[in-house]
């Protein structure tokens, strides 16, 4: 997804995830186990749909490489592993993606149920809605507030 604002401000969004369920409605919880010189441990709680999801990850910020990491520890997706990428473009936009690569160590059901259940259906839509919610942030932290309908802009007249 492209975001326009500043590269440092979708990194803060994406990195300080104890925030989450104050600015994302599919968010219901996340709270901070353990912290080290390496990383935290974060039990994150969410919803896809009415289906209460739940997991807790090992979360490792990189600011230098704009990556955030992410291993999943407990829950369904245990041994997944989470990349957040963003890369500033010419135009002042920013490419962010979230990387997934969820790897169930299932006896012989667990690729498939990674692959058509999982991912496709809790994954991919929990992330884009993610992603979603932060472009909606950042985007408008970035716009000037908008005068009321009707109303002239305050501040100098461009004629």
């Amino acid at each position: 997804m492209r975001i326009r604002g500043p590269v440092d401000t979708i990194f803060q969004y994406a990195a300080q995830v104890e925030h989450w369920p104050r600015l994302l409605p599919h968010y219901r919880g996340v709270r901070v186990l353990s912290s080290d010189g390496a990383g935290r441990l974060v039990e994150m709680k969410a919803r896809r749909g009415w289906i209460p999801i739940w997991w807790q990850a090992r979360q490792i910020v990189q600011p230098r490489e704009r990556r955030i990491r992410f291993t999943h520890v407990r829950g369904v997706p245990r041994g997944m592993e989470v990349e957040w990428r963003l890369d500033p473009g010419p135009a002042g936009d920013v490419a962010v993606a979230i990387v997934h690569n969820l790897d169930l160590r299932w006896p012989l059901i667990g690729p498939a149920v990674a692959r058509w259940i999982i991912g496709p259906m809790f994954v991919e839509p929990t992330a884009r809605r993610t992603l979603r919610h932060i472009k909606r942030i950042v985007e408008n932290e970035a716009r000037p507030p908008q005068p009321p309908p009707g109303r002239a802009p305050i501040g100098p007249s461009k004629t």
